[in-house]
């Protein structure tokens, strides 16, 4: 009984998940093609939503890899995510990303906003552990 009543607790919280983060400089690039990420064209493409490269994305550059994307046309292109970054301070640090493209683990944002996240320390640290929670789109 104790096992259902903990099971139904959590279920009834929001999807947070521990992860890591790291980050590509080629999402730092505005001029770059949506034809070069998994989320591209097909029904769950950014392509067929009216985007052609990665500054036309209203939330340019806070975009990347999800492993929450699958590969190309994955029903979770252009889901948001809530990434926080907790220092060895103590102090907690939250962005928003738009997934566009496929990671195997966590996330891979441009290096912009890996450094927004982080106080700037992306290239000294490469990756991080963060919570992420999915957000409704904006």
């Amino acid at each position: 009984m104790k096992f259902i009543a903990i099971f139904t607790s959590l279920a009834l919280l929001p999807a947070a998940f521990g992860d890591t983060v790291s980050y590509d400089p080629v999402y730092d690039n505005s001029g770059n093609s949506l034809d070069i990420v998994a989320c591209s064209n097909g029904a769950n493409g950014l392509l067929t939503a009216g985007y052609t490269t990665f500054g036309s994305l209203p939330s340019f550059p806070y975009i990347g890899g999800a492993a929450a994307v699958s590969g190309w046309n994955s029903p979770n292109c252009g889901t948001c995510w809530n990434l926080t970054y907790t220092n060895s301070q103590g102090v907690a640090t939250s962005i928003s990303v738009l997934a566009i493209d496929y990671t195997l683990t966590g996330f891979n944002i441009a290096l912009e906003a890996m450094n927004k996240l982080t106080g700037g320390q992306a290239v000294q640290l490469g990756r991080v552990n963060i919570a992420a929670t999915e957000v409704a789109k904006s």
